[in-house]
């Protein structure tokens, strides 16, 4: 990883769009502080493109999707979407009093059948995992399920790992956030979703512009981002993760969590 300083202008002009992680990267001890709320309004307002992609649950986000001046959220790790009502005339389910409309990758047979499998996974955990117990915003979930390890729980490595290995054993997906391990059935994960986000609301590939994208993160669940960005960032406090990821970011903040993520927008909009 490098110092952010060593991001080259001409990398740092062409980009348009912004990924970010929520937790921990834009949030500091839970809660989006003034300097990162603002910095997201400073991207909106130069005109690029902003999108938040989460492990939280969907009904977690929505009402940051409709207060944060962000294109979408992303949730539950790439399968659900959260925009405003009106982007490019959607035609999707509208919640919260038309503020926001929510876009799934899966089909309602789909993610009802995946639903059912995925309670018999969490029960199975809770059962046989003295200690340990699903996250506290699991009832707004409707594509995955989440154990606490970090947030209001705390899990050793042995634990975290004994209990995706069980997910994986049942057939899921599993991935380790900053505070969460999230478990889903279904092809989708961050990468998935901001390919599909980029479709759906702008019909543009995200892979033949990746060098106009940066993605912004702080954890394991974020390597395949980082792998995939070549304008890629970790906050600061990815050095809690630095040693479990295969993938590291290319660039690396001086600052964590929502200061970190300050100083990637004020490199952003720097680039006269």
């Amino acid at each position: 990883m490098q110092e952010l300083n060593h991001w080259r202008l001409e990398e740092r002009r062409r980009i348009t769009g912004v990924f970010t992680d929520i937790d921990d990267t834009l949030t500091t001890e839970g809660a989006i502080t003034a300097d990162a709320l603002a910095a997201l309004g400073a991207l909106q307002a130069a005109g690029l493109r902003v999108v938040a992609i989460t492990g939280r649950p969907v009904g977690w986000s929505e009402p940051f999707a409709a207060r944060w001046p962000v294109d979408a959220i992303v949730a539950e790790n790439g399968a659900v979407a959260l925009l405003p009502s009106h982007e490019k005339g959607l035609r999707a389910p509208s919640i919260g009093r038309g503020q926001l409309s929510k876009l799934y990758q899966q089909d309602a047979p789909t993610r009802a059948a995946h639903f059912t499998r995925m309670q018999a996974v969490l029960a199975r955990i809770e059962r046989e995992m003295p200690g340990v117990h699903r996250a506290t915003d699991s009832p707004g979930r409707e594509t995955d399920i989440a154990i606490d390890h970090s947030e209001f729980a705390q899990l050793d490595e042995a634990q975290i790992a004994a209990v995706a290995a069980l997910m994986k054993s049942e057939g899921m997906h599993a991935t380790v956030s900053s505070i969460h391990i999230n478990g889903w059935y279904g092809g989708h994960n961050k990468l998935e979703g901001a390919r599909w986000i980029v479709r759906e609301l702008w019909q543009r590939d995200l892979d033949a512009e990746m060098e106009r994208w940066v993605y912004v993160g702080d954890s394991t669940n974020d390597q395949l981002m980082f792998k995939t960005f070549a304008n890629s960032v970790g906050v600061a406090n990815i050095a809690r993760f630095a040693a479990q990821l295969a993938h590291l970011p290319r660039y690396v903040t001086r600052g964590e969590r929502g200061a970190g993520f300050t100083e990637v927008v004020r490199a952003l909009l720097n680039r006269a």
